[in-house]
C-alpha cells in the first residue's frame, strides 16, 4: 500500500495550493489540473467549482515544513518525510 499523502501545495500555489498539492499527488502538471478545474467550473456554471474549491481549501491539510520532495520522490510519485 502506498503511503503518499494529499496536501495543499506551499510550492505551487496560486490561491490556496489546492490544484497543486492534486498534481503533486497525481504526479501531472499543476497547470494541466487548473485548466481542468477551470474547465469543470464553466460546465457547471461556476458556483458549485468554487464551493468545491473552497471546502478542499479547508479540508486538505497544507504540506508541513517536514515533509520534503526529493526528485526520485517525485518520478515514483510519492513524498519522503523527513
Amino acid at each position: 500500500m502506498s503511503s503518499k499523502k494529499l496536501y495543499r501545495s506551499r510550492d505551487n500555489k496560486m490561491i490556496a495550493g489546492v490544484c497543486g498539492g492534486i498534481a503533486d499527488y497525481l504526479g501531472w502538471d499543476a497547470t494541466f489540473v487548473r485548466v481542468i478545474y477551470v474547465l469543470l467550473s464553466v460546465c457547471s456554471v461556476a458556483f458549485p467549482g468554487i464551493l468545491v474549491y473552497i471546502l478542499l481549501a479547508i479540508i486538505i491539510p497544507e504540506r508541513p515544513n517536514h515533509v520534503e520532495k526529493s526528485f526520485d520522490d517525485v518520478i515514483n510519485g510519492e513524498f519522503e518525510e523527513k
